[in-house]
């Protein structure tokens, strides 16, 4: 994919996920691939609302900058998720606060296990309610080689859907952005759904 074309794209997705919430002021962070060797990322500080084409930087597939600014942060675990799966084509990290929040909620536990909601169809391979879902929960830190790392462990278990990153929000992925906006849109949603019934238990 063009870089021109790829970060037109993701400006979109900004714009919606903003609007939604979904990821406010400067939180949040998104990634395309470009080939098999390359991926564009929103660059460092960025509002995700209101990103121009020249908020975006070439990463290598170790996540490090080939053109453009300083990248986020967090371009260790979107640069992860591309050599841990060649078909993922696009990151999303979301930072609502439902997914912030959850994981706090349910502090010392691994994952949150969706079951029975038929949302969860949204996600790619579920094709009934009935199907349980286990999206992993991480501990936040700044040292984000050693989240990446757990990550990888996690996944060398078993791959999954997203995880959650305690009070700092949701990562999903799929093989086009399309797809990968549906997921964090489906996860977000099924997020909000354990929350409020923990509220009335």
């Amino acid at each position: 994919m063009e870089i021109a074309a790829a970060a037109e794209t993701l400006i979109q997705a900004g714009r919606w996920l903003d609007a939604r919430g979904l990821c406010p002021a400067t939180s949040g962070n998104y990634s395309l691939r470009l080939d098999p060797r390359r991926a564009l990322v929103t660059a460092s500080g960025k509002h995700k609302g209101r990103l121009t084409p020249a908020d975006f930087v070439v990463i290598d597939e170790d996540g490090q900058a080939l053109e453009g600014g300083t990248p986020s942060a967090e371009t260790p675990l979107h640069a992860l998720m591309f050599r841990l799966d060649p078909s993922i084509g696009a990151v999303i990290h979301s930072h609502s606060i439902v997914s912030t929040v959850l994981g706090m909620v349910v502090e010392g536990r691994a994952s949150i296990d969706l079951e029975g909601y038929e949302m969860l169809k949204s996600l790619p391979g579920i094709e009934s309610h009935a199907q349980r879902v286990s999206i992993p929960i991480f501990d936040n830190s700044q040292d984000v080689p050693a989240i990446a790392r757990a990550v990888e462990a996690r996944w060398r278990v078993g791959p999954f859907k997203g995880y959650v990153l305690r009070g700092h929000g949701l990562y999903g992925w799929g093989p086009s952005l399309d797809v990968a906006m549906r997921v964090i849109e489906g996860l977000e949603f099924l997020l909000a759904c354990e929350l409020e019934r923990r509220k009335v238990r």
